[in-house]
Formats: structure tokens, C-alpha cells, sequence
């Protein structure tokens, strides 16, 4: 599982994955399906994001309406920016469609 901040147009969300890589064509084409065909994405250890948002953390990773490719933890852009330091977050990886 990895936690990322995805940055979008509409601002960014946290959201936990199952897929090796944010790069993977996979997690792309589940995001693209979404609307969401830009972005920009840094990863976030996991366990930081598990200390940050706790409870909420747990539910997500529960909630069986959801599936494990792609759970969104948080989708309110101001807290989610504001949660975690441009320090703990990983490389930066972007896409957009041609």
C-alpha cells in the first residue's frame, strides 16, 4: 500500500493505493476514469499518513465500498496541504495525456 497527495486542478487529495508505482498505467487509467487526467503526485510514507489522520485512517482502509487500487483518505485540499511538510514528501512524479 502507498499514500500519495495527488495535486489536481480542483486541488489536492490524499489517497491510498495498492499499485507499485503512481507511474503504473493502472493507477493512470483509474484516475483518468475519475476525471482526473493531469496531475502531479509525491508520494507520503505511509506510516505518517497513518499517524496524521488515525481513525480515519482505519475507516478508509475498511470501507468495503471502496476498492484497494484506489481509496481516497482525504479530499479536503486545504487540510490535506496543510497536513504535511514539502520535507516528507517523496519524489514527484506527473502526467499528462499527450
Amino acid at each position: 500500500m502507498k499514500a500519495g497527495i495527488i495535486f489536481t486542478g480542483s486541488g489536492p487529495i490524499l489517497v491510498l493505493t495498492s499499485y507499485d508505482s503512481f507511474a503504473d498505467s493502472g493507477f493512470i487509467e483509474k484516475l483518468t476514469a475519475k476525471g482526473i487526467r493531469k496531475f502531479i503526485v509525491r508520494e507520503i510514507p505511509l506510516e505518517l499518513a497513518k499517524a496524521r489522520y488515525g481513525q480515519a485512517f482505519a475507516a478508509v482502509l475498511q470501507d468495503v465500498k471502496q476498492n484497494d487500487d484506489l481509496r481516497v483518505l482525504d479530499y479536503d485540499g486545504h487540510r490535506v496541504f496543510n497536513r504535511f511538510s514539502f520535507a516528507e514528501m517523496g519524489e514527484r512524479f506527473q502526467h499528462e495525456p499527450p
